[in-house]
């Protein structure tokens, strides 16, 4: 069985906002999730709007962070979201986008980010679990901290955002309820990836198959392949600056060749960094096309290598155009491509 969930990035209005996750609840969804980023409108109280008008969907960031939020404050806002969604709420936590972390001056290269996401997640772990913390640790220390938010569920998920590694897939194997990959698209990529998940779990005796293993996709799908295509290559250039080495390296890419895009967005021309981002590059590094050429690409490159969740971050025209003024014809909006991701790729799989 192979989840599908929807990522929404929260930039448009937000009664279209409410309104796209109400078809994913409709469509049967597992989950949606959002980008806890300062670039766009507050995901928190996004889904607290959204969670008396949908029934099914679970709700969560993915990822929130522990470097820019503190993680007793996170794990209260969940607790809230879980008693307000009657027990739909989950994390993928991480130390965050490392880009937007250089535009507040946060020095997170010398700030141990795998150490302080893991001692972070025990610190969330045992406050979502008790309600109460006395905790002396490297990053975060507590007093006879306590909460009145409390989750409905007995075992509300965290799970790890990771996508460089492999310390970062083995720590969500050894300790998260899953790890969420995010920007990888060849099969090279998740057999590494999937191998040190795995072997993180095993070596902390426990089962593998028990995680929620997930891969975080650019996501651009309609009857027009190359309108399609497109709008997923101009959404890849955005996150080429946040891939780290290795993974670029993954997929067969040197990553030099990638500096002049990331020097383009560095000096505010985003018109430069698109002129660079190639066709082929675009393809590479997104999922998009028809719908028959979205599920190829999950059929060759993803599942196989033992990914059960599929977390397609949904470009739209609305999206590029946000992003970068652009106008794209062809393209479905956000409903009309969660509606082919139903009808179309979800059963070549369940």
């Amino acid at each position: 069985m192979v989840r599908f969930s929807y990522v929404q990035v929260p930039a448009y209005p937000l009664s279209d906002s409410i309104d796209m996750i109400k078809t994913a609840d409709e469509l049967g969804f597992y989950a949606c999730y959002s980008v806890d980023e300062t670039y766009h409108k507050d995901m928190w109280l996004l889904f607290a709007a959204a969670a008396d008008k949908t029934k099914n969907i679970r709700f969560g960031p993915n990822v929130t962070h522990v470097i820019l939020r503190e993680p007793t404050l996170i794990a209260q806002s969940l607790a809230t979201l879980d008693e307000l969604t009657n027990g739909r709420a989950e994390a993928v936590v991480s130390f965050g986008n490392l880009v937007m972390l250089n535009q507040y001056h946060i020095p997170w290269e010398t700030s141990k980010p795998l150490s302080r996401v893991k001692e972070g997640l025990q610190v969330m772990r045992t406050f979502l679990d008790e309600g109460a913390i006395t905790f002396e640790g490297e990053f975060f220390n507590y007093t006879g901290m306590f909460t009145a938010a409390r989750p409905v569920q007995k075992h509300l998920p965290l799970k790890m955002g990771a996508m460089g590694g492999p310390k970062s897939f083995e720590a969500a194997g050894e300790l998260a309820d899953g790890m969420h990959h995010a920007c990888g698209y060849s099969r090279e990529n998740y057999d590494y990836v999937v191998k040190h998940v795995k072997s993180g779990a095993t070596k902390a005796g426990r089962n593998p198959d028990d995680l929620d293993i997930g891969a975080w996709l650019i996501w651009a799908c309609g009857p027009d392949s190359k309108a399609a295509k497109e709008a997923a290559r101009i959404m890849a250039a955005f996150y080429i600056p946040a891939m780290p080495k290795s993974q670029v390296e993954r997929h067969g890419i040197e990553y030099e060749s990638l500096q002049p895009i990331t020097d383009a967005f560095a000096s505010g021309d985003v018109n430069r960094a698109l002129e660079l981002t190639t066709p082929e590059l675009g393809d590479t590094l997104s999922v998009s096309g028809t719908p028959e050429e979205c599920v190829e690409k999950l059929k060759s490159n993803v599942i196989p290598a033992g990914i059960n969740h599929v977390i397609a971050s949904v470009t739209d025209p609305y999206l590029v155009n946000h992003f970068t003024g652009k106008e794209l014809d062809n393209v479905p909006d956000v409903k009309g491509q969660l509606k082919l991701i139903h009808d179309e790729v979800i059963p070549a799989f369940n």
